[in-house]
């Protein structure tokens, strides 16, 4: 590309706008297309050599940092080209997993803007990126360590993906669901990797005419899987996250109205809040909740449309939380309430403005009647309003209620601002609650921008400025650090805003103004300043130093007035630094805390208007210090003269500070010199700040509005945004004569120093350390700007001056002999290092800012930014300041990117051992590319056995560089097979070094530390490369290239790799190794096991010998590697594809889905029939393995294993490779299988060893690859293992067996046979001696090795298990542990073994009566299990499994005998008799049956509704009222099953049905039952509250019911109908109408005999009923007075002489009244006449006891 030529019509994509801002922004175009241009081609070379590293790596990085400084400036076709390169880079099959993840940040990053490409622009396959993403993510070696994949690489590969997505071509979507449908089975773990996938992958942008090739082929499947799926298994959220992205990129295009009362049910159920009194929630719940930024997406995209039904939802939700937001509240589940109402006010403003301001692209705009409205806006302001106001105060901070007013005032200004102003100005007045000022203050600054801001909405908002800012002033407060500094923030913020302008001119030029807007700022300002300037200094401190706290309230200070003085106008400014001046000049201060804090506030005002202010101080200070120094004062007092100045001038304009060039040098010559070691830090800051002035680039004013603002009406700019194409930056350039007095600074300051730094160390002028560490500092401080002015203007590339003096050059030199001279005559000299370290430093990395300093001052600009930026009009309308800072920072980006030469800093570096010169070296490393490759040889050399001259502090000072700083660069775990190959060794063989001393135990922990570091950070570095076609093609279309020859490096990199394990063995076979150094060598030799290069047959032989090491550690790591290498060596296995209907000989319609149990795949199914029981029938039948294949459709080419007529485990011996042949001979050898056995079967850590994965690997892995052939040898061991209790034993034989079984999945008949002859006996004896601490192992090998298996090759083992396991021979706990074997190896099998479930559930009826607790619990669990597969979702068929309803209608025939009683009482002292009768036997079958409903809540994938309903009556009838401990096992079963069964998901078809059965119970006799009637009823109203709304007819069933119960005749029972009816109320569920009250004031008016014994019980009953009904209507508002409670009030303070209950329930209701109501009670009086707020306070008030 040339430079020039290509300029004219070049349109760029999209360029960084700061660029265009700097004052050297001519330049930057033909730097950028220079640029470009270099790195299009060195980029391309690169590729087309095949060089992928480091060369195509280097320039990825290089375009990496283009895009930091230019953005997006170049082409579309060049644009689209990247892209395309680095899809083909990142998905190439063999690429390093650390490459890919650098390509894929860049593609990320070329990906983002979305609307610069459109899909016709780009299409990507999506193919490659999905078999990455499953090479990656579902490794099949990662277990095995033969890949290692960097920690963060699932994020970013998911990161990738989603920026891809947009770009899949329309049919892709038909690929991936052919591709993902068959993996369906909602049984299986696959069906979350199923889901995962479709919500990664599946695109949702598309026009609207290819809708049907897209979300549309999915839709309405998925949705009704989701509809009909309950309990939250895990993948549910995925499918959640995948309808909330659809909603959101389609609004308008997909009618969500049927769902919007299931979708808002099912977000109230996920946000797991605690409801009713038992307050249980199921496990599940808690762990599988949604994610809240989806459901925020979700919710904001159903809003609007006609009629807004999403809103209604939405306002019903707000309602029925509200009270949780409460600061009284606290609980887990308070943090995602926190981010659901802190989110959703930004996802709607982030909607309105795609809708109404966003800039027209490409993708699909929101159709015009689907829009929000302004009614809408204020109706979703409203729903959101209370639960905001309450969150202000919360527990956590107010952090997440002040972003969302922050929003909501950006949408509605006139709703979201006045509640919030009435309770900041309450809290201004209130001196006792400091807490509620930090919390509104931090809230009003949110919303600043939209109080001031000229706004239709909110005329009156700028009225309430200066009250506000009067009234923070108090808030100045010293002895209140938070509210200070808050205070600090709010006043910042409002006058960065607002200009402070004398105004009271201006009604006689403008006609147009009201009174309030032309109010006089001034004496408010003075004001302010007197406030802030008097508090915040102190006259003495305790200590010398500032805390953390007193330098952040300086920070605050300093801000604060800066701000106020860079907006006032000038008349003010005069004014108030002739304040400052007399106050700073006219007290004494100490220089600690007031000293600085009073500098800080003279900086300030420097800073707004350099030359008054400069021409006020300079002279001032400089007299003093001439007068001090003359007259031969002891130097102390020089020291707050000269930190005033020093102060005084930082930053300031470098122009104004000319005028004073001799005062300034005159007194930088004098201070300097001083022996007094804080005047001549002080003297050198002055310098540096002086040299900083002079020499960078930086602006001169942040004013709200360019020019002055004696210009126009200043009230016109209140909170207006900087226009960025005409922001009016002033700069500050340097000048030639600024230039050349700071080479005059130089020559007169630095140069004398660095001369006499020579005389020392030539020893012609020796000089004291103080002397030494005064001239370094001189340097250190004159480092910075020599730098800078040296090399000229660095950001724009301008030559430098050769005639002058390279001072960066004398300073490094000079530096470089001083280190030497130190190091040689003193090295204890510590201050001197560390001076030199920091000149070293900045000499290296100062780029006219230190990266901290840049760093904190990018988060403090974001944080401003996200406190005080529009989002709802977007396009950077930021205030003014804002726009300019973010230039400088621009400017700073472009800095710091500059490279610098390094010299010989780092060498130098190595020898001073001190942590600090460490820091500086890594942050070298991490700055110059490949530096480490210079280093790596002369840090190795100190750690060499030869070298003999080392010190042990040089060791650890080698150590520690190859360590590095955390989060840094580690030498030892670089990407590079040279320094990989150089470091490994040398670490190991350092443990020879003379200087190495295992007995200090600080070289332990480092050795640790380096071995621990590589473990953490290494990831696999690649060997092969291979490039396709399409690559190169690519590459020569971005740059005109013809193809190069290219010569691979894989053979050099495999050379390396062989080379560095043969290095390390080499090692290991030193004797003298200390044994530390032999683990180390160990692990690192692990870490280089591969998958796609075998290990060479050396290391074979040493971990095979290792299995049996002395060292447990050793032998750990070798089995894994024994394990790995197996893998390695797996021979492939011919795989052919087979068409399911030709083996079924059904053909299944291509139309329609039909999932489950159905004639066309039978052919999986378990048959006992039809088993493999000779060759001929195992060789006829087909295997299909994977259990969820064929359950919801076939694969589009399904592949089962070849029945090969040789089979693959007659391995001989000559075929074998080398590293074969040496894991043959080891495991043919019965001494090492007897080491071998001895050392898996010894005991590790007693109580906490389990079931080892690893050790089952090892021994799949031997008899997949070797078939039967050690069999012979391992099986006397296994015998006796099996017979051996011991736990160590039992776990040994498990291991092993699951991996025998495991192995043998490919093996001939014969030899399957012949296992399995041997293998049941040996189950069959190690079962019966199972305990307590190894039948979980055992219910592990049986789940391991039946997992991924199909059941008809297995079924020797199914068969055997089978067997009775309820025989009651070992006992109690051996049926139940023979179950939980038997369980998990029927689970594995999932819906393939019918007929077995069938034949288990068959043998279990009859035994369900068992009189233990741990077999009950057991079948309950067999029994969730069994009846799994009978689910009740889309599509599916009716299962030949097992059906629930079959199984409750012969269980309920069983427990007739309890039905007909009223009650069911305790029966534990019946079950020590042997009597058999019906009912006791009934009772014992309805503890085992309550064991199974509490296991299946939560468990099942969809709950038999009727089959519930028909067991609740009897649920009902056993449930205690009272929770207490102590009641027997049946009542708190029976009590946890009414509250499981109560948060069930409830369908409008089964609502009747529940209400029926609720209704029938209201009716019982016994009272317990009514009171459980109502706890069932609250839980199940809110976890269904949506659901039921939507169906009006229920919901006066269920406010006809509640009034039937408030009426009972159970004083408990009305009582609790009182709680279910607040509740009820609170939540919205029906309306507190006029009818209702009606109602319950009749009945509270109800006449009571006048007689007391003639009390007439039904009259008490009704008056009390009415009574609760009232204090109900009280309670169910408890944070607020609605219209109609002060009259109810009234109407309760009547009952107060009532008889009891009646008085005990009113006097309860007040006190609840009270407490509730306290905080805001100020405000709630409001609402009360005069008349009633006497009579409430004669209620609340208790009276006084002496009165």
């Amino acid at each position: 590309m040339t430079v020039d030529g290509d300029m004219e019509g070049f349109i760029p994509q999209k360029e960084i706008v700061y660029n265009g801002l700097l004052p050297y922004s001519d330049r930057l175009d033909r730097e950028a297309t220079e640029l470009l241009a270099e790195i299009k081609a060195n980029l391309c070379r690169a590729v087309l050599l095949r060089e992928l590293w480091p060369g195509v790596a280097f320039w990825s990085r290089k375009l990496f940092s283009f895009l930091k400084l230019y953005g997006r400036r170049f082409s579309k076709e060049d644009h689209v080209l990247f892209i395309k390169l680095l899809y083909e880079l990142v998905t190439l099959p063999d690429l390093e997993p650390h490459m890919m993840q650098i390509y894929a940040r860049l593609l990320i990053q070329l990906l983002k803007k979305k609307e610069l490409l459109s899909r016709d622009d780009l299409q990507l396959p999506w193919r490659p990126l999905y078999d990455l993403y499953e090479r990656i993510i579902y490794s099949k070696t990662e277990h095995l360590g033969l890949i290692w994949f960097p920690n963060s690489v699932d994020h970013i590969l998911k990161a990738l993906i989603k920026s891809c997505r947009l770009y899949f071509p329309a049919s892709s979507t038909k690929e991936m669901l052919d591709e993902w449908r068959p993996l369906l089975c909602v049984f299986d773990m696959v069906m979350q990797k199923a889901i995962s996938n479709m919500e990664l992958f599946l695109p949702t942008i598309m026009p609207p005419e290819e809708h049907s090739q897209g979300f549309q082929m999915w839709f309405e499947e998925l949705m009704n899987l989701w509809m009909s799926v309950q309990n939250q298994p895990s993948w549910e959220g995925h499918l959640v996250n995948l309808f909330a992205r659809l909603a959101n990129d389609n609004i308008g295009y997909v009618d969500w109205t049927p769902y919007i009362p299931t979708i808002f049910t099912r977000i109230l159920r996920s946000l797991n809040l605690p409801v009713g009194v038992s307050q249980m929630v199921a496990p599940r719940y808690l762990t599988n909740s949604y994610d809240v930024g989806h459901l925020v997406l979700w919710i904001t995209a159903l809003l609007g449309g006609p009629g807004n039904p999403g809103q209604k939802q939405l306002t019903c939700l707000f309602n029925s939380i509200a009270s949780f937001y409460h600061p009284s509240n606290h609980g887990r589940w308070q943090s995602r309430l926190m981010r659901l109402l802190q989110r959703l006010p930004a996802s709607v403003v982030r909607r309105v403005h795609r809708e109404r301001h966003a800039e027209p692209s490409w993708i699909t705009l929101v159709p015009e009647c689907q829009r929000l409205t302004d009614e809408d806006l204020q109706d979703f302001t409203r729903s959101l309003m209370g639960a905001t106001l309450l969150a202000m105060f919360s527990k956590t901070g107010s952090t997440d209620a002040a972003y969302a007013l922050q929003n909501l005032a950006l949408l509605t200004p006139e709703l979201a601002i006045p509640p919030v102003l009435e309770k900041t100005y309450a809290a201004m007045q209130t001196l006792t609650e400091p807490h509620t000022l930090t919390a509104t203050l931090s809230c009003m600054i949110g919303m600043a921008r939209s109080l001031v801001s000229p706004n239709n909405h909110y005329p009156e908002g700028r009225a309430h400025v200066l009250p506000l800012l009067m009234g923070s002033l108090p808030g100045v407060d010293p002895n209140d650090f938070s509210k200070c500094m808050i205070t600090f923030q709010f006043i910042t913020t409002f006058t960065t805003l607002v200009p402070l302008v004398d105004c009271s001119s201006a009604p006689s030029r403008y006609s147009d103004l009201s009174e309030v807007r032309s109010c006089n700022t001034h004496g408010q300002c003075f004001a302010l300043i007197d406030s802030s300037t008097l508090e915040q200094t102190r006259d003495e401190t305790e200590t010398d130093t500032q805390t953390h706290l007193e330098s952040l309230v300086e920070l605050g200070l300093s801000s604060t007035v800066s701000t106020i003085l860079t907006q006032c106008s000038k008349e003010i400014y005069k004014v108030a630094l002739q304040k400052v001046f007399n106050f700073a000049t006219s007290n004494i201060f100490e220089t600690c805390v007031s000293g600085r804090m009073v500098a800080d506030m003279c900086r300030a005002a420097a800073k707004c208007h350099p030359a008054e202010s400069l021409r006020l101080f300079v002279p001032h200070c400089c007299s003093v210090i001439f007068h001090i120094t003359d007259s031969q004062y002891h130097t102390v007092c020089v020291c707050r003269a000269v930190w005033c100045v020093c102060v005084s001038v930082t930053r300031v304009d470098g122009e104004q500070l000319l005028k004073y060039q001799g005062d300034l040098e005159r007194i930088l010559c004098v201070c300097v010199r001083l022996r007094c070691k804080r005047a001549y830090t002080l003297a050198c800051n002055l310098l540096e700040h002086t040299l900083r002035s002079l020499s960078l680039i930086y602006p001169t004013e942040y004013r709200s509005t360019s020019g002055d603002f004696d210009s126009d009406l200043p009230i016109r700019d209140w909170g207006r945004a900087g226009d960025v194409a005409a922001l009016g930056v002033s700069w500050h350039v340097p000048s030639q004569e600024e230039e050349d007095f700071v080479f005059q600074l130089l020559s007169h300051l630095l140069h004398p120093e660095l001369q006499r730094i020579k005389g020392h160390i030539s020893g012609d002028q020796p000089m004291s350390r103080c002397a030494v560490v005064c001239f370094t500092s001189v340097g250190d401080k004159a480092a910075h700007p020599a730098f800078c002015v040296h090399t000229g203007r660095l950001c724009v590339s301008s030559p430098p001056d050769d005639s002058r003096e390279n001072y960066r050059e004398s300073i490094c030199q000079t530096m470089r002999l001083l280190l030497h001279h130190i190091l040689e005559h003193s090295e204890d000299d510590t201050k001197s290092l560390f001076v030199i370290i920091k000149i070293i430093s900045d000499l290296m990395f100062f780029r006219g800012t230190h990266k901290k300093e840049f760093d904190s001052r990018w988060k403090s600009f974001t944080l401003v930014k996200k406190s005080m930026e529009n989002r709802l009009h977007g396009k950077k309308q930021h205030i003014r300041a804002l726009l300019i800072d973010r230039v400088l920072l621009q400017h700073e980006v472009r800095l710091r990117t500059q490279t610098v030469a390094v010299c010989e800093i780092k060498c130098l570096l190595l020898f001073s051992v001190r942590s600090r010169a460490q820091n500086v070296l890594m942050a070298a490393l991490g700055t110059f590319s490949f530096s480490y490759r210079d280093l790596i040889p002369r840090i190795l050399q100190l750690l060499s056995p030869q070298h003999t001259t080392g010190t042990q502090q040089q060791f650890k000072g080698a150590l520690y560089c190859l360590l590095g700083v955390h989060s840094g660069v580690c030498l030892a775990s670089t990407r590079d097979w040279d320094c990989v190959g150089a470091v490994w060794p040398a670490l190991v063989c350092c443990g020879l070094s003379p200087s190495m001393n295992l007995e200090k135990p600080s070289i332990g922990r480092l050795l640790d530390d380096i071995a621990d570091r590589i473990h953490r950070q290494h990831d696999t570095i690649g060997i092969y490369f291979t490039v396709s076609h399409s690559f190169s093609q690519y590459a020569v279309l971005i740059c005109c290239f013809l193809s190069l020859n290219c010569s691979t490096w894989s053979c050099f990199a495999s050379r390396k790799y062989e080379k560095l394990v043969n290095d390390l063995l080499d090692c290991l076979e030193d004797r003298d190794l200390p044994w530390k150094f032999e683990h180390m060598a160990t692990d690192l030799l692990s870490l280089q096991l591969r998958d796609d290069h075998p290990l060479p047959p050396d290391a074979v032989l040493y971990f095979t010998q290792s299995l049996v090491h002395d060292s447990i550690s050793i032998r750990k790591v070798a089995i894994l590697a024994v394990a790995g290498i197996l893998k390695q060596q797996k021979r492939p296995v011919k795989k052919v594809s087979v068409k399911p209907s030709d083996i079924s000989g059904i053909e299944e319609e291509a139309e329609g889905v039909c999932v489950g149990d159905r004639e066309g795949n039978r052919w999986l199914q378990y048959d006992s029939n039809n088993l493999p029981l000779t060759q001929e029938q195992w060789d006829s039948q087909r295997y299909m393995e994977k259990t969820h294949c064929g359950y919801y459709s076939w694969p589009r080419e399904m592949m089962i294993y070849a029945a090969s007529e040789k089979p693959n485990d007659d391995l001989p011996y000559e075929e074998m490779s080398e590293g074969e042949k040496i894991i043959f001979e080891y495991f043919s050898d019965p001494e090492f299988i007897d080491q071998l056995i001895e050392f898996l079967s010894l005991e590790e850590r007693k109580g906490k060893d389990s079931f080892n994965p690893r050790r089952f690997c090892l021994f799949k892995g031997l008899f997949r690859n070797y078939g039967d052939v050690f069999l012979p040898l391992l099986w006397p061991h296994l015998e006796q293992l099996a017979s051996d209790p011991h736990e160590s034993s039992q776990r040994c034989v498990c291991e092993i067996t699951a991996g025998l079984i495991r192995g043998s999945k490919l093996w001939s008949f014969s030899k399957v046979d012949r296992l399995w002859q041997l293998l049941c006996p040996l189950i069959r004896t190690a079962l019966s001696n199972i305990t307590v601490e190894t039948y979980t192992d055992w219910g592990t090998c049986i789940a391991t090795a039946c997992e991924g298996r199909d059941p008809r090759k297995l079924h020797w083992l199914l068969e055997m298990l089978m067997e009775s396991p309820l025989s009651g021979e070992g006992g109690s706990f051996r049926d139940a542990s023979l179950l939980y074997v038997l369980q998990g190896g029927l689970a594995q099998q999932q819906w393939r073994v019918s007929e077995l479930l069938h034949r288990l559930l068959a043998y279990l009826e009859p035994k369900l009566t068992q009189v233990y607790k741990n077999v009950r619990e057991r079948i309950g669990s067999v029994l969730t299990y069994i009846f799994m597969i009978d689910v009740a979702l889309p599509h599916t068929r009716p299962t030949s499994s097992p059906h629930v309803a079959e199984f409750v209608t012969r269980v309920l025939e069983r427990l007739k005998p309890l039905t007909s009683e009223p009650e069911i009482h305790n029966h534990v002292h019946e079950e020590n008799t042997q009597e058999t009768d019906e009912r006791t036997q009934a009772v014992k079958l309805l503890k085992t049956v309550l064991k199974w409903l509490m296991a299946s809540a939560g468990r099942t994938f969809t709950t038999p509704v009727q089959q519930q309903l028909q067991l609740l009556p009897l649920l009902f009838k056993i449930a205690p009222v009272e929770i207490d401990e102590s009641y027997d096992e049946m009542k708190q079963d029976a009590r946890t099953c009414l509250s499981l069964m109560s948060q069930g998901l409830l369908y409008p078809e089964h609502i009747p049905l529940v209400l029926a059965a609720l209704e029938e119970m209201a009716g019982s006799r016994s009272w317990h039952a009514r009171f459980s009637v109502l706890t069932y009823l609250q839980i199940m109203i809110f976890y269904n509250l949506f659901t039921l709304l939507s169906v009006p007819a229920e919901v006066l069933r269920i406010r006809k019911l509640v009034m039937q119960l408030l009426l009972d005749e159970q004083l408990e029972v009305r009582d609790m109908a009182c709680t279910t009816l607040s509740g009820l109320l609170q939540c919205q569920f029906f309306p507190l109408d006029s009818s209702l009250q009606t109602q319950l004031q009749t009945l509270s008016q109800t006449c009571l005999p006048k007689a007391r014994g003639e009390l007439a019980s039904t009259d008490l009953v009704r008056r009390h009923a009415g009574v609760l009904g009232l204090s109900a209507c009280i309670l169910s508002s408890p944070y607020d007075v609605p219209d109609w409670m002060p009259q109810i009030l009234m109407d309760l303070s009547d009952h107060l002489n009532d008889p009891q209950p009646i008085e005990m329930t009113v006097k309860k209701t007040l006190s609840e009244f009270r407490r509730t109501h306290h905080d805001n009670w100020q405000e709630h009086r409001q609402c009360f006449t005069d008349d009633q707020l006497l009579v409430l306070t004669d209620l609340l008030v208790s009276p006084c006891y002496y009165a």
